[in-house]
C-alpha cells in the first residue's frame, strides 16, 4: 500500500537492508514496530518491500518526531536485535521531502 502523506515538506526515513538467514522472531518484531510507529506523534505512514534487498520508508512530520522514535525503548530493542540477529547489513538515510506528486488510475 502506498502511504498517504500530507503536502510537503515532511521527512522520509529510508531503511535499506540485507537480512541474515532465518526468521529469528523478525516478522513478529517488524509488525510490532509498524503498529507502534502508527501510535507515535508525527508519524505519517510507511511503505515496505523485500526481496534480496529490503527497503522500508517511513514518513514523519519533523526531525523531532524521528528522534523520539529512534529513542523509543521498544525501537531501541528492535535495533539491537537487528544488529545481533536479523541484518547482514543496513543503511539508514533521512531526507526532507520537498515535493511529491502521484498518479492513480482509478
Amino acid at each position: 500500500m502506498i502511504a498517504k502523506t500530507p503536502s510537503p515538506p515532511y521527512y522520509a526515513v529510508i531503511f535499506s537492508s540485507i537480512r541474515t538467514s532465518g526468521n529469528n522472531g523478525y516478522s513478529d518484531m517488524a509488525q510490532k514496530m509498524v503498529d507502534l510507529a502508527f501510535k507515535q506523534e508525527g508519524f505519517l505512514g510507511v511503505e515496505s518491500a523485500r526481496e534480496t534487498l529490503g527497503i522500508t520508508v517511513s514518513y514523519w512530520k519533523d526531525l523531532a518526531s524521528i528522534k523520539k522514535w529512534r529513542e523509543h525503548a521498544d525501537h531501541v530493542i528492535a535495533r539491537q536485535k537487528g544488529r545481533s540477529d536479523w541484518y547482514q547489513s543496513f543503511k539508514t538515510r533521512i531526507a526532507k521531502v520537498e515535493r511529491d506528486y502521484d498518479f492513480d488510475k482509478d
